[in-house]
């Protein structure tokens, strides 16, 4: 279940329940786990075009047997 919080009152309100034992919070690892993700790619350094270039002869070499 995802719950979109639009007032600061509701979120203080969650928070006394789960501080009385009445519900439990745990945060969304799925959101988190993809931000990591597509923040490692973007850090990344793209290849330039003479490893493009290699990669792709090598690619070539091996379907066409030269």
């Amino acid at each position: 279940m995802r719950i979109e919080i639009l007032n600061p009152k509701a979120a203080k309100l969650l928070t006394d329940l789960a501080e009385l034992n009445l519900i439990s919070i745990t945060p969304d690892d799925t959101e988190n786990e993809f931000v990591r993700t597509l923040n490692s790619l973007r850090t990344d350094s793209a290849p330039s075009l003479d490893e493009i270039t290699q990669e792709v002869e090598a690619i070539r070499s091996k379907r066409y047997g030269k």
